[in-house]
């Protein structure tokens, strides 16, 4: 059986009290209190992006660096296929829980790839 060769992870990010963060180019977000979902992708070494996404001091690279350098990672759901699936999952997720709109989809056609759950 031919080993899997891609990985999709989901971020769960703890908001305890509602904020205001400036993330990039996307300007000044409102982030209320609760859970957020945000899908990725592992590119060649996950287990280094997720530990980048854990740590509070980073530079600022991508939309969910400024979430997850002040808010914390609860829990990330990793799964590997030998297919795609970042957007497919996005698009699920989406269907169901509201998103931050161009949040973390700027390199493809997706609305989002954070989504909200409010506490």
């Amino acid at each position: 059986m031919p080993k899997p060769k891609y990985v999709t992870y989901i971020l769960v990010i703890f908001v305890a009290n509602s904020k205001r963060i400036r993330v990039g180019r996307l300007g000044e977000i409102v982030f209320e209190r609760g859970l957020y979902f945000y899908v990725g992708s592992g590119g060649r070494s996950p287990a280094a992006r997720l530990r980048r996404h854990i740590a509070r001091n980073k530079r600022k690279f991508w939309h969910i660096d400024y979430l997850t350098s002040r808010e914390k990672v609860v829990f990330a759901f990793v799964f590997e296929s030998r297919r795609r699936l970042e957007c497919r999952v996005a698009s699920c997720l989406g269907s169901v829980l509201p998103s931050i709109s161009k949040f973390g989809s700027s390199d493809c056609r997706c609305k989002s790839h954070l989504f909200y759950f409010p506490l």
